[in-house]
């Protein structure tokens, strides 16, 4: 199988005391995210989500490790990697159309108005914010204003898009709705995306593979869950899905207990370079790919459960 498009290799985050120690957030993580793929990452407050995804945007440096983005190492931040924060982050002098149009000019200097105009168009169709091409931020509600993030994320096509808990802040009804909006949209556009939350259902609702972080400081990656629900997935039909339960129990469990107990006792063949594929809800070695075509997983196979 060929290299993932993002490859995190031995990463480590560590903070100088005043004391001179060093306090250590996490160290040795291992992962990859194919082309096209939906990458959750889920941990408790404190295990350096966020601290990864900076990292991932070139926005922080790492302490050790490499970070590969299409076989080249990243040295900071890039258009090639759009971030989505948990606030909407928008320019409030400029209209909803004139925060996409400044990324897309950023990115593509030489276009003429016409093209530019077009183009960020298509974004604000795609979030279906048509009509609100003039309204500034101050005159949109909050999911508005997210999904203005989010047209301004995908309006400059970057191979990666990141996301940190872009929805906390919304109603449970705004949330469900943009929740299934950017399902959509990473199915239309194919994007790669790679986000952290707190919501276990979220995170069965759209990722293809769920990130397991055990409790800092010194925190890992304890596994890799493979979601196996079909992909074209409903936030109001997911709990009839044969295997939502198996997954979303295996993830509450996780959080609940294994996260606190893991650093203290390693299992025996832990190996931070390949952290475990497990799929909740298939029995045997049957291969995790199988589960969720046509995008494929690293390249183990469905192990045990650790309980």
């Amino acid at each position: 199988m060929s290299d993932p498009l993002i490859r995190i290799e031995g990463i480590a985050k560590r903070f100088a005391a005043r004391d001179g120690t060093s306090s250590t957030v996490f160290e040795n993580v291992h992962f990859g995210i194919e082309q096209g793929e939906f990458v959750c990452l889920i941990g408790h407050s404190g295990c350096g989500k966020t601290t990864i995804l900076n990292i991932l945007a070139g926005l922080e440096p790492a302490s050790d490790g490499y970070v590969f983005v299409g076989g080249r190492e990243i040295r900071g931040p890039s258009l090639d990697r759009a971030v989505i924060f948990q606030s909407h982050a928008l320019m409030p002098w400029m209209t909803a159309f004139g925060n996409i149009a400044f990324a897309v000019t950023s990115r593509w200097p030489e276009w003429d108005r016409a093209r530019l105009r077009d183009h960020c168009q298509k974004y604000i169709d795609l979030v279906n914010l048509t009509g609100a091409e003039k309204k500034r931020p101050a005159e949109l509600s909050g999911g508005m204003k997210q999904r203005v993030g989010i047209a301004r994320a995908l309006a400059i096509q970057p191979k990666m898009m990141l996301m940190d808990e872009p929805f906390s802040a919304l109603d449970a009804l705004t949330r469900g709705m943009l929740q299934e909006e950017v399902l959509r949209i990473c199915a239309e556009t194919r994007q790669t995306a790679f986000m952290i939350t707190h919501d276990v259902d979220e995170a069965i609702l759209l990722a293809d593979k769920i990130i397991l972080m055990t409790n800092g400081p010194e925190a890992k990656i304890a596994e890799i869950v493979v979601n196996t629900l079909p992909r074209s997935r409903s936030r109001h039909t997911l709990h009839k899905e044969p295997h939502y339960y198996p997954i979303r129990n295996h993830l509450v469990d996780f959080l609940v207990s294994r996260s606190k107990q893991f650093n203290e006792s390693l299992p025996a063949d832990y190996d931070p370079k390949n952290p475990p594929l497990v799929s909740p809800g298939l029995s045997g070695a049957v291969p995790a790919a199988a589960a969720v075509p046509p995008r494929p997983v690293e390249k183990a196979v469905v192990v045990n459960l650790r309980h």
